[in-house]
This record gives structure tokens, C-alpha cells and sequence, in this order.
């Protein structure tokens, strides 16, 4: 169990294991897409604790100094390798689930950032727990959730969550960051900007409900789905299988065909660009949000003419235009272009530029 006391003694310090770090390791098994890299350094943090050895040896205090040089990856699922990484890949293998506290209607359940995030979601939901059944199959991590603010059929992981604790780097203090203080956006945080290669996640503090739970049931595959399985008034349990029936539907399973699951982020647009392309698309599909209207990306790189289309073995999947696949010995430079032009084409035929949901590395 990962889990610390806010006060932490010297005496502690005598017992932080010796944390080991590989050189000139290849990536390909450790992201999704399934691409060749290396790195020149990896280490596997399981304890907290072991950041306060880490930053002391000699050869990363070097590579601290600049922080491109640092990349906390957990489950490699949202990021794109398109050269070999020069620096240190801390792969984040902190474990552990707990309760907090809980009353009749909530409770707060903390897990570490190694944690995968739908074995965090299966067990919530098999204990009754609602929040997070939207978020099921969601491939990643604990710690990449906070980080991305992750969301899918109209629950962003944002609203479930309580607290971040993370390490900083520079400082080498604890941060404990409420949720006003993550500055949570569509697809954004503190974590991707402000301190972005300057914190580490260690956990997340989620606030979850007990008892009568209501669900975000508007999206259309949802209900559709709920609809032709004849349930009318589903339960979290039978939400979050669906959710996961539907996801392995629509997106390739990494095992078998390389991918990050959605390449680009849904763009929001205002009323006006809106109206106009209602005139010329009568099927054009949005929800409101914010302000504004936002699109599906993947309707639009459809519409453009790349679902199924293939160069090489980087390709844009057959079932679901959003998600870009790698059939084999594609690199991350190739998938990379592709993307490049499915974006220039949908810029040009709609005036809608997209961006990129994937990070590219480095």
C-alpha cells in the first residue's frame, strides 16, 4: 500500500528503498500505439517515497535542470513517441485503493496514480459506489486522469474529484491541489500547464456517491443502447457495462491494433459556424457547451474522407474515424503526418481547426 502520513520523519527516510534506473530502454511495450523508441532512462516508482531518493542521484539532478527531460507515463495510452526520449521516463507504478471517510450519502476514496483506471472504476461501481460508471474502459491510468481530465458520455472526471497529491519537483515539497486548485478545462489542467514536467501525481482523492445515484444518461449511443437492451432505469453496474460494450464497439483494442484511442479533441465552435454548417449538413451532430457547440471530431474527419483511409501502416480507423491506428510497423513520425493532413483537410472544408487530444513525444 502506497499510502503516508502528512508527517513524515527522518527515521522513515532511513527505509525508502533503492530505486533502480534502466538505461537505453525501448518503449515499444510501454505505449499504446505500439511504436518503436528508447529511452536513455526509466525508473519504476512504486513508493512515494522513493522521489526523495530519485532526485538526489547525480545523473537525473542533471537532466532536472531542464524539465523536457522528465515524462511521468503510466499506462502510455494518450501520448505518441516520435523520436527516442533523451531524458528520464518515471513509469508510475503507485498502487493502492482506501477509503477516507464516508457518511449516508458520499464517500471519498483515494488511489494511487498507478492504479488503472477502470480497475478503479470496477471496483467503485461494484460496491455501489456512483460517479464514475461513464468513465468506464477508459484505458490509462489513476494519475493521467487528473492530468488530462479525462470524460466520456457526458461526465469529465473533474466533477468526481475531491484532491491531487503530488511531488514537486523543484521545491521537493508535497502538494496537496483542491479542485478549483487543478484548474480543471475540457481536456486540460494545472498539470498541462503550470506545472507541467514540474509535478509528479502520486493519488487522487475522488468523492463518490452512496444510495439514489443520478446518472448522466443524454448521450445517444448510451441511451440507445440501454434502449435496445430494454432497460428503462438502469443502475450504475448495468451504465458502466454499456459504456464498456459500447467502447469495445467502436475503438480497436490496443493488444491487437496500435492506437491512443480519440487522436483529436471534439472543437468547439459558436452559434454562427454552427448555423452555417447546419444549412449544408442537416445531420451535423453537437451539444451545447459552454457558450458554444461542440462538434464531434470524429463526424468531421468522416465527412472529409478519411474513415478507413491507409498509408502504410498508419491508417485512421475503419469504425470510428477518430481514432488513428498503427496496423504494425507504422512510426510515430508516420501516424504524426497523418494527422497533420486530416487536420489541414478538415480546416479546409469545414474552418474548423482541430487539436490534437494525444501528446506528442517529446
Amino acid at each position: 500500500m502506497f499510502f503516508f502520513e502528512a508527517t513524515i520523519t527522518v527515521l522513515i527516510l532511513i527505509i525508502v528503498p533503492v530505486i533502480t534506473i534502466e538505461k537505453n530502454i525501448n518503449l515499444k511495450a510501454f505505449n499504446t500505439f505500439g511504436v518503436d523508441a528508447s529511452a536513455r532512462y526509466l525508473c519504476r516508482l512504486r513508493q512515494p517515497l522513493e522521489l526523495l531518493e530519485l532526485f538526489e542521484t547525480e545523473e537525473i539532478r542533471e537532466l532536472a535542470g531542464n524539465r523536457v527531460n522528465i515524462l511521468v507515463l503510466g499506462e502510455g495510452s494518450n501520448l505518441l513517441f516520435t523520436e527516442d526520449y533523451p531524458g528520464l521516463i518515471i513509469k508510475n507504478e503507485i498502487r493502492g485503493i482506501r477509503v477516507l471517510e464516508e457518511d449516508e450519502k458520499s464517500i471519498l476514496v483515494e488511489a494511487g496514480a498507478g492504479e488503472r483506471w477502470n480497475d478503479l472504476v470496477g471496483y467503485t461501481v461494484g460496491r455501489g459506489w456512483g460517479g464514475m460508471e461513464n468513465l468506464g474502459g477508459i484505458p490509462g491510468t489513476v494519475g493521467a486522469a487528473p492530468v488530462q481530465n479525462i470524460g466520456a458520455y457526458g461526465v469529465e472526471v473533474s466533477s468526481l474529484i475531491e484532491r491531487v497529491t503530488a511531488w514537486h519537483i523543484d521545491s521537493k515539497k508535497w502538494l496537496t491541489l483542491s479542485n478549483a486548485d487543478c484548474r480543471f478545462g475540457y481536456r486540460d489542467s494545472i498539470f498541462k500547464n503550470e506545472l507541467k514536467n514540474k509535478a509528479i501525481i502520486v493519488s487522487a482523492v475522488f468523492r463518490l456517491t452512496k444510495g439514489t445515484v443520478a446518472m448522466s444518461l443524454s448521450y445517444a449511443a448510451l441511451t440507445a443502447e440501454l434502449k435496445r437492451r430494454n432497460v428503462s432505469h438502469p443502475d450504475i453496474r448495468e451504465v458502466f457495462e454499456v459504456v464498456q460494450d459500447v467502447r469495445r464497439t467502436r475503438l480497436p483494442d490496443p493488444a491487437t491494433m496500435g492506437n491512443a484511442g480519440s487522436f483529436f479533441k471534439n472543437p468547439v465552435i459558436d452559434s454562427g459556424h454552427k448555423s452555417r454548417l447546419e444549412k449544408e449538413y442537416p445531420d451535423l451532430s453537437f451539444n451545447p457547451h459552454g457558450t458554444g457547440y461542440k462538434i464531434a471530431a470524429g463526424w468531421l474527419i468522416e465527412k472529409a474522407g478519411w474513415k478507413g483511409y491507409r498509408s502504410g501502416d498508419a491508417g485512421c480507423y475503419e469504425n470510428q474515424a477518430l481514432i488513428l491506428v498503427n496496423y504494425g510497423s507504422a512510426t510515430g513520425k508516420d501516424i504524426l503526418e497523418l494527422s497533420e493532413r486530416i487536420q489541414a483537410s478538415v480546416l479546409e472544408k469545414f474552418g474548423i481547426s482541430l487539436e490534437r487530444e494525444v501528446n506528442l513525444i517529446p
